[in-house]
């Protein structure tokens, strides 16, 4: 996988389309100037959860017994369940929380935009090709700021192109990483085939 395809799986991966709305509810209860400071300051802390956890992550693997193409279709497997729910979403399934006050961390910075999907997305990176670690960082990185400016104007991008175009968009999202998801599992059935 090059820079450019994991900083693509991963602004996938981080939906900051599909956050919009989450993110517009959470802040609705919050002065409106404050607002802008909040979004900043939780932006910042999903980035350190997203870079300690590229580092901290593979220190979990080392003592779990996992083989290489396990890891390569269980990540196919959770992405193409992110990506179904992408595609045809419930209210059943949303990750809205309930949180009083001013948010802080939860919901905004986590999961909203350093998820389990994120975070298991920079594990299988980080188990395939430990060494590439500068890349995955810039990736990590390049993905967060992509998100980070989408969700930054959220509000702006939302009147622009409406709830039905936001709708459009993340769909069509969840079908790139359909296919993304399937080319993991197809890749991680071929590693375990080659073994026997």
């Amino acid at each position: 996988m090059t820079l450019v395809s994991a900083a693509i799986l991963l602004f996938l991966v981080m939906d900051p389309v599909g956050n919009i709305s989450f993110y517009i509810a959470e802040l609705k209860k919050v002065k409106p100037d404050r607002i802008n400071a909040i979004v900043i300051r939780e932006l910042l802390i999903a980035l350190a959860v997203l870079l300690g956890f590229l580092f901290v992550g593979k220190f979990f693997m080392q003592v779990l017994p996992i083989s290489q193409p396990a890891l390569t279709v269980g990540g196919g497997v959770i992405l193409f369940l992110i990506a179904i729910k992408m595609v045809f979403p419930s209210e059943d399934s949303s990750l809205q929380v309930n949180v009083g006050g001013e948010p802080f961390i939860v919901p905004l910075a986590i999961p909203y935009v350093a998820g389990p999907s994120a975070l298991a997305t920079e594990l299988l990176l980080m188990s395939q090709e430990p060494a590439r670690w500068p890349e995955w960082l810039l990736a990590v990185f390049l993905a967060w700021l992509a998100s980070s400016i989408i969700i930054y104007f959220g509000s702006n991008l939302k009147r622009f192109l409406s709830e039905k175009g936001l709708v459009a968009i993340e769909r069509l999202m969840g079908l790139v990483l359909i296919t993304i998801s399937i080319e993991m599992l197809m890749t991680g059935i071929r590693k375990f085939v080659s073994n026997i």
